[in-house]
């Protein structure tokens, strides 16, 4: 990590807190008023990125701190790191899986990286301290989210309470959510965090097959009204294939064949 700064460097802090840039681009310094040549540039971004007082976000695009990191490396909050990668292929996402299941008190662990759906990006990525895992969905997979204000002001976009817990059925396989979420989902029911009708509508919304026959399931054993039960059914075609009600375990227990699941809990 770089302590010590050199006269470039000074001028560098002092140029960027001057013009209050959160970002450089390659070819930025080139063109200031530091009129660095295209590789004293590369070199000095690089340098500074190496030493923890910038974050790369990719080559050629890094990010800025506010102030002079002083005695210390500068990472960005996930918001900023998140948000300058996806205003750089400008795309869309939202947080979801184990950040929003910690979020709204479903799980108590604290997951070391950001997971988002997003419309341009596939992979995990890294800028400065903060590990992502990008999962590339279609625009139409997109929505039902809330804005949440980090600790340094910057606005991040979650997935609603409702659509989490959609996520976490729809999704149990990336997430490891099942059959977690089924419980998850019974008590905000009951303690009304969440409402029905809106749980029923993001679920035909956002969800697949498989989701919509555990999610009838499961809102069928909890006496929900037959109305909404009735919504989820006719958005199923007839089938006479049973999928398990918890993946990865036997297929044998009670066959709900309205929904086509078999209920496969534990004894």
């Amino acid at each position: 990590m770089k302590r010590k700064l050199g006269m470039l460097e000074t001028q560098f802090f002092a140029y960027v807190q001057m013009r209050k840039l959160r970002t450089v681009r390659a070819g930025d310094l080139v063109a200031s008023v530091l009129q660095l040549a295209p590789e004293q540039e590369r070199k000095l971004l690089s340098r500074l990125s190496r030493g923890g007082l910038i974050a790369r976000v990719r080559q050629g695009l890094y990010l800025i701190p506010p102030g002079l990191p002083l005695g210390g490396a500068w990472t960005p909050s996930e918001a900023l790191a998140l948000n300058a990668l996806m205003e750089d292929v400008k795309g869309r996402y939202q947080i979801c899986g184990p950040n929003t299941f910690n979020h709204y008190g479903f799980d108590d662990q604290i997951p070391n990286r950001i997971y988002a759906y997003n419309n341009r990006l596939f992979g995990d990525r890294t800028v400065g301290a903060v590990a992502m895992t990008l999962i590339k969905v279609a625009d139409a997979r997109l929505g039902d989210t809330t804005d949440v204000v980090s600790w340094d002001g910057e606005r991040a976009i979650y997935a609603s309470r409702a659509r989490t817990l959609v996520d976490a059925v729809y999704d149990w396989s990336r997430f490891n959510s099942l059959p977690r979420a089924y419980e998850w989902i019974r008590n905000d029911l009951r303690q009304k965090r969440v409402d029905i009708e809106e749980l029923v509508t993001i679920t035909l919304r956002f969800g697949n097959t498989g989701t919509i026959r555990r999610m009838g399931a499961l809102l069928e054993r909890e006496g929900v009204k037959e109305s909404l039960l009735r919504r989820l059914d006719e958005a199923l075609k007839q089938t006479r294939s049973m999928i398990p009600w918890i993946p990865g375990r036997p297929k044998r227990g009670k066959f709900n064949r309205r929904w086509g699941v078999v209920l496969n809990e534990p004894t």
